[in-house]
């Protein structure tokens, strides 16, 4: 093929990329808040220490995956990094991607992230199209990657937010079953009892956060999901 004249499919997946860098840019510009670079610069001089395997699980996303201690001991036959940082939203895992997330190349990517952004006021519309551009970017830059979503956990401290959470998970579920390389990984179902609410004795005292109880629940659904061979 002459070099000169190639398909329009490449011209529009180039175009595509295009785009997708610079709404990446637009939310590293916006979206990376000050409070979060002494999290991250952590997470670098870590790296730099005892930089972490190739081809490992990463976890990531807000305070659930940053208290969980007991990862590596949960799942002793893989190789997992745990890079959670209370608080975040969507939108801080998106614009420090290229610190956190693609220099690991990792084999796939468990995201816990979507209940602080619902408490900040934000639409389940809106945090499905945020997940969407960081599944995007994954499948941009680590083409081989499978991303993961953790559900997002109904708890007794936002109880009064739960329709918008049952409607984001729900979002993400179909586009998860419709999407190569994207999973659903339903937690929301196994913390709740059988009165629909939550289990009471799986939280700590804010009743916003798992105790060990809770991960143990975590650790089964999520085992389901690690990846084989």
């Amino acid at each position: 093929m002459n070099p000169s004249t190639r398909p329009n499919s490449l011209h529009a997946a180039c175009g595509l990329l295009f785009l997708l860098v610079a709404h990446v840019a637009a939310f590293a510009a916006s979206a990376a808040p000050d409070r979060w670079e002494a999290d991250i610069a952590r997470f670098e001089e870590a790296d730099a220490l005892r930089p972490p395997p190739k081809d490992a699980v990463l976890f990531i996303g807000s305070s659930s995956i940053r208290m969980w201690d007991t990862l590596a001991a949960d799942f002793p036959d893989h190789a997992v990094i745990n890079r959670g940082f209370g608080g975040s939203q969507l939108e801080d895992s998106i614009a420090f991607f290229d610190r956190i997330v693609a220099p690991y190349a990792p084999r796939k990517i468990f995201l816990y992230a979507g209940a602080n952004d619902i408490n900040a006021g934000k639409s389940p519309q809106q945090v499905f199209e945020d997940f969407r551009t960081f599944v995007r970017l994954v499948h941009a830059k680590l083409p081989r990657t499978e991303v993961a979503f953790i559900a997002i956990a109904g708890n007794p401290a936002r109880w009064d937010q739960i329709e918008r959470v049952r409607e984001t998970n729900a979002l993400v579920d179909a586009w998860a079953a419709r999407t190569p390389r994207v999973e659903y990984v339903d937690v929301h179902s196994a913390m709740l009892g059988d009165d629909g609410e939550p289990k009471p004795d799986i939280f700590i005292a804010d009743r916003l956060h798992m105790n060990a109880a809770g991960y143990a629940i975590w650790r089964e659904v999520v085992a389901r999901h690690m990846p084989r061979g």
